[in-house]
């Protein structure tokens, strides 16, 4: 594209993203600019619809202000303009899916922050409903991490950035210092009533030609007034003190000397800015909150405890530091270039730095919300999160019990958001660290050892939480004691472990001795107690106890519901997505289905439908609306889009997608689409043992499901085969009296029935009926699929009056359980052979 295909001008975009303030200064560059527009150059071009452009070099020299003034200045060329904090994926993410809802996508709050983020994507790359757009990345690191996220199409990607590395990915153009006609013309803007141009060409020449250090230059000559002679002087002196402190080898000299004259201007003035912009330095390069600064007020004891606690003498100090240009004022966040942070740290002595960063921890471990449970100050701790990890900040090096216990509040919140990889990186720092420091059996690192394998079960790395946290527990329990607070956390963990296992009878076990301490220690009604409980209904869940889990289940959440503090959001909907679970094992879909719509509802509301817990609740309500008349095309809509989010959201191999994958195969089968279902659970077997242990009953049950889509698809003797297999290997780990391996019995029979043997499927359905009755009671609707299939087979056998009877009087319960257009039921009185299939429970 070149200027002739712009729009017409004074023409704006439709949609303006988040576009920083342009710059009033902004000088030259003209062949830069030229250059982006040119599209198909040698060199760059940010009009490549197949290839992005970079701009990469030194800190200090504009990258960002050029993209700022390209936005502005060919806006009239683009429909859309959006501009991409490159900092940090998070931020990346959240801002593409806030794309999506200007672009008339489904919304973050609808879709998940990955599913808006690829939705937009997609929009980008088709054109649809603007070709014309411009995607703005700024400060982005690696190119490798940047793949999935830069789309191809006819819109321009232009990406500011420091690494090299782009010049083998991207058409780069390298940004260096101004021209010195471009430095006089700057400074004629900055400070354009005391500065000539023979005296701008000196201090161009004496800084270099660098634009920040010409910023900050031209920022102390207005506001100081300073002759410029005399500035000139005082860059002599300091330049001379650099070079004799042998300080200048990292930084340019301009910027340095620049620097220090600007700090020395806002020290005479107003002390205390000086010390904020020294804690500044030990922050990350991020946008700092300014309400940081408020609420660590709280922190005494530190350099700048007086200027907190004085909001008029933080505002004037802020404002001085902005009049000089050593920190960027804007909306409730300042901003220091990471070179002036470097310069600023430089300064100091190892003491020194020892000190600010103290106090920074300190100010950010105040300025934290108290409760991690606490959603409605998920935002505060999410600001927080880039200066807690950076390398600056270096906080994992702190043993102040207050800052340490910060850290651990941040972890959990890092989990309960579903921000699980995060989770993951964290702890691993701090738990390397700490340890170092304190020793393995030092209270934090056990608790930072107990989030870090929270963030590993839930990603599903199963094998490694279990040894983990079985090593933290131990640690626990030697040096804390069993009723310790710790090793209580730890000993639902371990349990989790074990569910993610298939050890669903030791699971329990483990559980409701944890309950009883729980409740002897904290009470019946604390968040300690309560998190054990909704573990315990799970437990009994898993066990085929859908009675005792009910009870549970429903205490569980009511008691999580009306707790004020303490209950995070992500408990409480797991709490309740285990509700409708157990209520729909207990055949009763109608209210299944209510629960399940309840909380997804909430899930999507509180937490996004990205977060893990949303996204299983959604599946559970799938397979709600999957049992229900009338409801199939419904739940294979949803069940196909949980799927796929769980696929973006987790990758292939997590075992929320595979358990999605079941869902959808099943919802696949009871629509008709057989061969599909038959090539998804193909799949979906193969991967299942990567995931779980081989012998994991959720393996089985999955191989039974492929067992039921064989025989549909007329493989009668794979059918058996491979249901023979995976109840005998239910039998072994669960026993025949489980759901999971009465399920498959059924089905078996079905398969010897269709085989021709009718004595061995009537043996088959005689035992699991009885067994079923015994469990679940006779108005299951496995009981009643079981007693309709041995109906037929009774008959087989020639014994029409007990067939007759049997079917009568299965056909009333299908009746008052189901209702006469349930499809079991209609299949059932039409005499056909009722199918079980198999969902993976949630944990």
């Amino acid at each position: 594209m070149t200027e002739a295909d712009d729009a017409a001008p004074g023409t704006v975009p439709v949609i303006w993203g988040d576009i920083p303030p342009r710059n009033r200064n902004f000088t030259g560059r003209k062949e830069i600019l030229e250059r982006l527009r040119q599209g198909r150059s040698s060199n760059i071009t940010a009009v490549v619809p197949e290839q992005p452009a970079a701009l990469r070099g030194l800190g200090g020299v504009g990258k960002t202000a050029i993209a700022i003034e390209y936005a502005y200045r060919y806006r009239a060329a683009y429909d859309v303009v959006w501009w991409i904090p490159s900092e940090q994926l998070l931020l990346v993410r959240s801002a593409l899916a806030a794309l999506a809802g200007r672009l008339g996508l489904e919304s973050a709050l609808a879709t998940g922050i990955e599913g808006a983020a690829a939705a937009a994507l997609d929009a980008l790359r088709r054109g649809q409903p603007y070709g014309r757009w411009l995607l703005i990345f700024d400060n982005a690191d690696q190119p490798t991490d940047f793949r999935e996220y830069i789309p191809s199409g006819p819109g321009d990607v232009l990406i500011t950035s420091r690494n090299p590395a782009w010049q083998a990915t991207a058409q780069t153009v390298e940004v260096d210092v101004f021209s010195r006609p471009e430095s006089r013309e700057f400074l004629g803007k900055r400070a354009p009533a005391q500065v000539s141009d023979s005296e701008a060409n000196l201090l161009a020449d004496k800084l270099g030609d660098l634009p920040l250090a010409l910023d900050q230059a031209g920022a102390m000559l207005a506001e100081s007034g300073m002759p410029v002679d005399e500035y000139i002087g005082l860059l002599d002196e300091q330049i001379g003190k650099i070079m004799a402190e042998g300080r200048s080898a990292e930084y340019p000299l301009s910027v340095h000397a620049a620097w220090t004259i600007s700090v020395k201007k806002v020290r005479e003035q107003l002390p205390q800015a000086q010390e904020l912009l020294r804690c500044c330095a030990f922050f990350g390069p991020d946008p700092i909150p300014r309400d940081v600064f408020r609420r660590g007020s709280q922190a005494t004891g530190t350099r700048v405890s007086d200027l907190m606690a004085d909001s008029i003498l933080l505002a004037r100090a802020i404002r001085e530091l902005g009049r000089y240009a050593l920190v960027t004022i804007g909306g409730r966040a300042i901003s220091v270039h990471r070179l002036v942070q470097a310069l600023l740290r430089d300064e100091l002595s190892e003491q020194e730095q020892a000190v600010y960063r103290n106090d920074v921890h300190a100010i950010i471990a105040a300025a934290a919300p108290p409760d991690p449970a606490d959603d409605r100050q998920w935002w505060r701790y999410q600001e927080l999160v880039p200066h807690v990890t950076a390398e600056a900040t270096a906080m994992a090096s702190s043993r102040d019990p207050k800052v340490r216990a910060f850290v651990l509040r941040l972890m959990r919140y890092l989990y309960l958001s579903g921000d699980l990889a995060s989770c993951l990186t964290l702890t691993q720092n701090f738990i390397d660290q700490w340890t170092a420091d304190s020793g393995p059996d030092d209270p934090d690192v056990l608790a930072a050892r107990r989030h870090h394998g929270d963030a590993l079960r839930q990603l599903g790395r199963f094998p490694e939480a279990h040894r983990h946290v079985q090593e933290t527990l131990a640690l626990a329990t030697t040096a804390r004691g069993d009723r310790d607070p710790l090793t209580l956390v730890l000993r639902n963990a371990f349990a989790g472990d074990l569910r993610a296992r298939g050890d669903f009878a030791e699971a329990l076990k483990v559980d409701e001795e944890t309950r009883r301490i729980n409740e002897e220690i904290f009470g019946p009604t604390a968040p300690e107690t309560l998190r054990t409980l909704t573990n315990l209904a799970t437990d009994h869940g898993l066990n085929s106890d859908y009675v005792k889990a009910r009870e549970l289940s429903q205490l569980a959440f009511r008691l999580q519901s009306e707790a004020s503090t303490g209950v995070s959001p992500t408990e409480v909907l797991i709490s309740w997505y285990t509700l409708a679970w157990v209520v729909r094992m207990q055949g009763k879909y109608t209210e299944a289905r209510d629960v399940g719509e309840e909380a997804r509802d909430y899930g999507t509301e509180r937490l996004g439908a990205d977060h893990f817990a949303t996204l299983r609740a959604s599946l559970n309500l799938s397979i709600a609306l999957r049992r229900m008349a009338h409801s199939r095309e419904q739940a294979l809509q949803l069940a196909r889009n949980v799927y796929e989010q769980s696929k973006k959201r987790f990758g292939e191999e997590a075992p929320d997608t595979l358990a999605a994958a079941i869902a959808f195969t099943n919802a696949l089968r009871v629509n008709g689409s057989i061969d599909d279902a038959l090539a998804l659970a193909s799949d979906t077997v193969a991967r299942y043992p990567d995931v779980y242990d081989p012998d994991h009953p959720f393996v089985h049950g999955c191989t039974g499901n492929l067992a039921l889509l064989c025989r549909l698809n007329g493989d009668l003797a794979q059918a058996r085969r491979l249901n023979e297999a995976a109840l005998a290997a239910l039998d072994a780990r669960l026993g025949r009296d489980h759901f999971y391996s009465l399920a498959v019995a059924i089905n078996l029979a079905s398969d010897l029935a269709l085989l021709g043997d009718s004595a061995a499927a009537r043996a088959r359905g005689e035992d699991t009926l009885r067994r079923l009755t015994e469990r679940l009671g006779r108005d299951n609707p496995l009981s009643l699929g079981c007693a309709a299939n041995l109906a037929m087979d009774l008959r087989a056998e020639g014994a029409i009056a007990e067939a007759d009877s049997m079917l009568a009087d299965t056909m009333r319960r299908y009746e008052s359980a189901l209702g006469t257009a349930h499809p079991d039921t209609v299949l059932a009185a039409a005499g056909g052979r009722l199918d079980f299939d198999f969902d993976a429970s949630p944990f």
